[in-house]
């Protein structure tokens, strides 16, 4: 569990992270494409995924 956290962490500081696992990739990527957003002065939209009924 320590481990899980110490990741999670990582990413949201934006440090570089070890991506062997396909999760860990996916986390990078999107906030890779988060920070490119921001970077091109993108506004961000709240997306709420969240079933219905």
């Amino acid at each position: 569990m320590a481990g899980t956290e110490a990741l999670l962490q990582s990413l949201s500081r934006r440090e570089p992270v070890p991506v062997a696992d396909d999760v860990v990739r996916l986390l990078s990527a999107l906030i890779e494409d988060v920070n490119h957003d921001l970077a091109a002065g993108q506004r961000l939209s709240s997306v709420s995924i969240t079933p219905s009924a």
